[in-house]
C-alpha cells in the first residue's frame, strides 16, 4: 500500500517512518529531569562526591521536571483528570498532617518543616504517574533506583567498614543502618528482576555481584528488622521467580548465598538477636535498644490516645519520646504524629497498591517480563509492610515509589488495551532493559536510510 506523503506516494510503513521521526515527545525533557531526581534521592552522589553537598540538586532536578511537565501540558497522554485514587488519598493525607502541624501540641515549626519535605513525595508520585507512559521507562526508573542502591551499598562498604553498622556512612535517608537496610531489602527484587529478564551474560553477571553486594550491606547494618524483612520478602520473591517462574536453581543459589554471607559478615547480627534475651554478650547494648523499642510503642499508642484527631504533627513523636527516639514502627508513627485519620488513609494507599498488582495479576496474556517485574512489585510492597512493624519508615520515598509504579504499570496496560481493543494485553517493544545493554544493542541495529 502506498499513500501521499509531501506530493510523493511512498510505502505507508516509510510515511509512518517519517511521521515518528518528525513528531517529538513533549515529555522527553520532563522525564529526564524525573530521572535526574531519581538519581539525586537514591545514589546521595553528594554524601559520597566531592562537591556535591553545596548544590541542592534535589530542588534543582525537582524544579526542573515539574517546569518541564507544565510546558508539555496539552500535548500529554495523561493529565491530572487520570491522576488514580492514590494520589487523592497521598494529597488528603498531606493535608492533614499539615493541618497536624499548625495545630502540634509539641512543636509547630518542626512540624511544618518535616511536613513540607514530606509533601515533595506527592510531586515526585504525580510526575512518575503522567511522564512513565511506556513499560520502557518504568523499567528505566526502576533500574535507576536499583542501581543507585547497590552503587551506595558499595560505597557504604568501603566508607563505613570501620564503624558500627555502617552507622553514618553515608547520610539521609541511609544515614540509619536500619533505614539502609530496610532500602535494601525493598530493591533486592528488582535487581533480581533485571537479572533475570537480562539475555546478556555479562549483565547477569553484573547483577550477581550487585546482589551479593547488597547482601553484604544487610548482614553488615545488623539490622534484626532487615533481615526478619529480608527472609520475608525473599520468600515471596523466590515463590514469583523460582516456583511460580520454574527457576528452581534459584531455591538452590539463594540457600548457598545465604550461608556464605552470614558466616561471613553476620556475627554481629547473631550477637544481636541473642542479645534479645537479656543473655550475656558482646552486645549489652542491643537489649537495651530492644527494651527501648518496647518502651516507644507504649509511648507511640499513649500519643494516640491522647491526640487521636491531628496528632503531634509530623516527627514531633521523637520529642515526645522523651528519650529522642522514633518508634520503630511505621504504622504507629504515623498514628502518633497525623492522628488516627491519617492512618487511616494511610493504610489505605498501601492497600491500594496491593489491589493494582491483583488486577495486573489477573490480566491474560502479559509479556513475560512484566510478568516478573509484577512479582518483584508484590515483593517490594510485602517487604515494605513486614518492615515496617519494625521500623520507622513513615515518610521515606521507596514505597511510595512502588505503588507509584504499580499504579503507572496498571495505567500503561489498560492503554495498550483500548489502543488495541482487546482485553489482553500486547507485548511491549523488545528494547534494552538499561545502559547496560545499549551498547551490545547498538552492534545488531543498522541506521534505516529515508526514502527519497
Amino acid at each position: 500500500m502506498v499513500i501521499e506523503d509531501n506530493g510523493n506516494l511512498v510505502p505507508a510503513e516509510v510515511s509512518e517512518r517519517r511521521t515518528s521521526f518528525r513528531v517529538a515527545d513533549p515529555t522527553k525533557m520532563a522525564f529526564f529531569w524525573l530521572t535526574a531526581f531519581f538519581v539525586v534521592y537514591c545514589a546521595r552522589p553528594e554524601d559520597w562526591i566531592p562537591g556535591l553537598k553545596y548544590v541542592p540538586l534535589a530542588k534543582i532536578t525537582a524544579i526542573f521536571a515539574i517546569w518541564g511537565l507544565f510546558s508539555a501540558q496539552g500535548k500529554t497522554k495523561r493529565t491530572f483528570k487520570d491522576l488514580p485514587k492514590e494520589a487523592s488519598i497521598l494529597l488528603i493525607m498531606i493535608g492533614l498532617l499539615y493541618v497536624g502541624a499548625f495545630l502540634s501540641p509539641i512543636w509547630i515549626g518542626g512540624a511544618v518543616s518535616h511536613t513540607i519535605d514530606f509533601s515533595k513525595i506527592y510531586i515526585a508520585w504525580v510526575l512518575v504517574f503522567l511522564l512513565i507512559t511506556t513499560f520502557d521507562r518504568l523499567r528505566r526508573i526502576i533500574f535507576i533506583q536499583t542501581f543507585s542502591v547497590v552503587v551506595v551499598c558499595a560505597v557504604a562498604i568501603v566508607k563505613g567498614h570501620s564503624l558500627p553498622r555502617l552507622e553514618g556512612a553515608l547520610g539521609g535517608i541511609y544515614s540509619n543502618p536500619n533505614d539502609l537496610a530496610f532500602a535494601i531489602v525493598l530493591t533486592l527484587p528488582f535487581a533480581l528482576a533485571f537479572m533475570v529478564t537480562s539475555k546478556n551474560p555479562v549483565v547477569k553477571v553484573f547483577w550477581l555481584c550487585g546482589m551479593l553486594v547488597m547482601m553484604v550491606a544487610i548482614f553488615m547494618t545488623a539490622s534484626r528488622a532487615g533481615f526478619i524483612d529480608l527472609i520475608i520478602s525473599g520468600s515471596v520473591t523466590l515463590y514469583f521467580f523460582a516456583i511460580k517462574g520454574r527457576r528452581f536453581y534459584l531455591l538452590v543459589a539463594t540457600f548457598l548465598v545465604g550461608v556464605v554471607v552470614m558466616g561471613a559478615f553476620g556475627g554481629k547480627l547473631i550477637d544481636r538477636f541473642e542479645a534479645m534475651g537479656g543473655g550475656s554478650t558482646d552486645v549489652k547494648s542491643a537489649y537495651g535498644s530492644y527494651e527501648d523499642r518496647k518502651y516507644l510503642m507504649v509511648r507511640a499508642v499513649d500519643a494516640i490516645e491522647h491526640y487521636p484527631i491531628f496528632g503531634l504533627g509530623a516527627h514531633n513523636f521523637y520529642t515526645y519520646s522523651l528519650i529522642w527516639h522514633d518508634v520503630h514502627m511505621t504504622y504507629l508513627q504515623i498514628g502518633a504524629d497525623g492522628g488516627i485519620a491519617v492512618l487511616v488513609l494511610y493504610l489505605m494507599f498501601f492497600y491500594r497498591g496491593f489491589k493494582n498488582l491483583k488486577i495486573l495479576r489477573h490480566t491474560k496474556n502479559l509479556d513475560p517480563d512484566i510478568v516478573l517485574y509484577i512479582g518483584a512489585l508484590q515483593s517490594s510492597l510485602v517487604g515494605f509492610v513486614v518492615g515496617a512493624c519494625f521500623a520507622p519508615e513513615g515518610y521515606q520515598y521507596f514505597p511510595y515509589f512502588a505503588v507509584a509504579f504499580t499504579a503507572t504499570l496498571l495505567r500503561t496496560i489498560q492503554e495498550q488495551q483500548q489502543e488495541q481493543g482487546t482485553g489482553t494485553a500486547p507485548p511491549p517493544p523488545k528494547r534494552p532493559h538499561h545502559f547496560l545493554e545499549v551498547y551490545a544493542d547498538r552492534k545488531s541495529t543498522r541506521a534505516v536510510s529515508p526514502v527519497r
